[in-house]
């Protein structure tokens, strides 16, 4: 019987946690949502704008603060480091939503940065206290919205998720507890307020 060794397992978890996180995901979601919109030309349009609001400018603000000496790696794993961050990115994807608003971009388009929104704006409270999982927050949430706004199909994606949550404790960068939190905050956010919108 051969047994995997934890260099392995360290270096499977380490490339979903790095391929799997966040910024990945809302590309995958945005471009996803956005093809599937009656005018895809235009989908494709806004799904860059909420990738540029959600998920560039954010990055961005990262590696600077990795180099300004603020956290150490690009997923902030200190939770206190978190509270910082967070409300950075809010302001980003708050200043999509208002554009998108204005410019009456598709409604699923303008639903989506909406959820994204009101999910970090769930996750900002319980990161006072507790290290919640945003990368399984995100993965259950773009799983939630494209199974409501695309296809039911996008469901068996699910696994995923377990996958991404897997890849986050055997990293002991979250509890399991911290990952079933994040999994089920981003289906009930971020899937919640993209339904009532739609």
């Amino acid at each position: 019987m051969t047994t995997t060794s934890p260099v392995t397992e360290n270096r499977t978890a380490r490339a979903i946690t790095d391929g799997l996180e966040p910024k990945n995901v809302i590309l995958a979601v945005c471009l996803l949502l956005g093809s599937a919109q009656e005018d895809r030309l235009v989908g494709l349009a806004w799904a860059v704008h909420a990738v540029v609001f959600a998920a560039v400018i954010p990055v961005a603000y990262i590696k600077y603060g990795i180099r300004a000496g603020r956290w150490t790696d690009r997923h902030v794993g200190q939770r206190e480091r978190r509270l910082h961050l967070i409300p950075v990115i809010m302001a980003s994807v708050g200043i999509a939503v208002a554009a998108m608003v204005v410019l009456d971009a598709p409604v699923q388009m303008t639903a989506l940065v909406v959820a994204m929104l009101a999910t970090l704006g769930a996750i900002l409270p319980v990161t006072a206290f507790w290290k919640v999982s945003v990368h399984t927050a995100v993965a259950a949430g773009a799983i939630a919205i494209l199974t409501v706004g695309v296809s039911g199909w996008w469901a068996a994606a699910f696994p995923l998720v377990v996958l991404i949550g897997w890849s986050r404790v055997a990293l002991r960068d979250h509890t399991l507890g911290q990952v079933a939190a994040g999994t089920a905050l981003g289906c009930l956010v971020a899937g919640g307020v993209f339904e009532c919108l739609v």
